[in-house]
């Protein structure tokens, strides 16, 4: 099939090549001539494994190309999918949707025979409507249907995810359109994907349903770590017990600093604007979000204590930027807030992460970047680890010992187990867990 992709980011880039991959004929569309060229060189604008080499075999086949030019790519299509941004709005939160109707409007005008319109950007419920009112307006004359088809990419496994995915969402009531994207998805019947066909507006709001539940999830088990520390628990030993719960699962039952990124934050607030707007509130939803938002910065108190409760002057290495390993995304990263509240308290930051250090640089200022783990420990009055990326789960403990001022570590993922950290002398702070040297006291007066 012949697909128009309006959008060259993190959703269209990957949804193009991976149908690319399939097989179609796909053409990305972007209003930015620097990114088109450097995609047509071959360079990527975003981090995503194997993302590059995927982009660059389905060009050298011809099954994917990129183009500044909407006109003449929307009238050969069978297929236009919009995947631009739906950034939060300045001032009210609600989801931004111009760009999404300036798309439409431009379809509108190049559009010639039977095309199925795709708004695959994360948009509230009733946008789909507005994108056909839209183009109805705009080409009275036009044979079309617009369908939403909501992407669940997960950054840093974006590529498997989408050819091997847990769900494919289709909202539509027209049964031409419904019968072309099952030919769209066709590739992926011999993987056994569902495809769960519903109205356009249930499509629309099954993904803010879903982020805003796995929001919920993080948040829970962010505030049962809390209650861990103060009762002498182990939220890894009860986050595991509740997740073999068939009905409740083990994933994202992972305490930590909070959850940050693209989606989450964006689309937590999205549905609050919702719910507000349909008289429907979504209380739980403004807990989580509220929490989440206090987390962020309250982690600061956990180094303050590391650091005897005083960390004016002291030098603090920060291993992990971005808002999760695998991606260089520092969208409402969890670091960005820890990071502001540290200098607030008047400490010196210094910070390494493996792919996201630019990215940061336009998030935070006055933070000295270094090139490796050691390097930024070197000095340190404490080291806290924010981002799980694998290249820290294996560090050279005495190593960071041997060059920090004062051997402490933070460790906001639980990535290291305590009493091994303590063992070698280092001071250890973790999320969610009885600090070992207590454990060990309780124990020997029980004895």
């Amino acid at each position: 099939m012949r697909i128009a992709m309006i959008g060259a980011g993190y959703v269209g880039l990957v949804s193009a090549a991976c149908f690319a991959e399939f097989g179609h004929e796909v053409v990305c569309v972007d209003k930015d001539a620097e990114k088109i060229q450097a995609l047509k060189r071959g360079e990527m604008p975003i981090y995503e494994p194997g993302l590059s080499q995927l982009v660059q075999s389905n060009a050298r086949e011809g099954r994917l190309s990129f183009s500044l030019f909407l006109a003449g790519v929307v009238e050969r299509a069978e297929v236009v999918m919009i995947a631009v941004g739906t950034p939060s709005r300045r001032g009210d939160g609600y989801a931004d949707l111009s760009y999404v109707y300036e798309a439409a409007r431009a379809v509108a005008a190049s559009l010639s025979g039977f095309t199925v319109i795709v708004v695959k950007s994360t948009v509230p419920v009733g946008t789909g409507d507005e994108v056909a009112r839209i183009i109805g307006e705009t080409r009275p004359d036009a044979d079309f249907a617009v369908v939403s088809n909501p992407e669940f990419l997960r950054e840093g496994a974006a590529i498997r995810d989408f050819k091997h995915p847990d769900r494919i969402v289709i909202g539509c009531e027209d049964e031409r359109a419904r019968e072309t994207m099952a030919q769209l998805y066709r590739p992926l019947y011999l993987n056994a994907a569902p495809i769960l066909n519903t109205r356009r507006r249930a499509a629309e709001l099954i993904k803010y349903a879903a982020n805003a539940f796995l929001a919920t999830k993080i948040t829970f088990i962010n505030e049962i770590a809390d209650l861990c520390e103060q009762i002498g628990a182990d939220v890894q030993e009860v986050a595991r017990g509740v997740g073999l719960d068939n009905r409740i699962g083990s994933k994202f039952l992972h305490a930590g600093p909070g959850f940050g990124g693209s989606c989450f934050p964006k689309d937590t607030t999205a549905l609050i604007k919702i719910g507000q707007d349909h008289r429907a509130p979504q209380r739980i939803v403004e807990t989580v979000v509220a929490v989440n938002d206090q987390r962020k910065r309250a982690m600061a108190g956990k180094v303050a204590e590391a650091l005897g409760g005083k960390p004016r002057g002291k030098t603090i290495a920060i291993v992990g930027l971005t808002f999760k390993p695998n991606t260089d995304d520092m969208r409402e990263s969890p670091a960005i807030a820890l990071i502001n509240a540290l200098q607030d308290m008047g400490a010196r930051v210094r910070a390494y992460d493996p792919v996201g250090m630019e990215q940061a640089k336009a998030a935070l200022s006055d933070v000295t970047y270094c090139d490796s783990p050691y390097s930024c420990a070197d000095g340190a009055d404490v080291l806290v680890i924010v981002t799980e990326w694998e290249q820290f789960r294996a560090l050279d403990l005495a190593r960071l010992k041997q060059v920090m001022t004062r051997p402490a570590l933070v460790d906001l993922r639980n990535v290291y187990p305590a009493e091994e950290v303590e063992r070698l002398g280092f001071i250890y702070r973790g999320v969610g867990r009885p600090l070992f040297e207590l454990a060990v006291a309780e124990l020997a007066r029980a004895s």
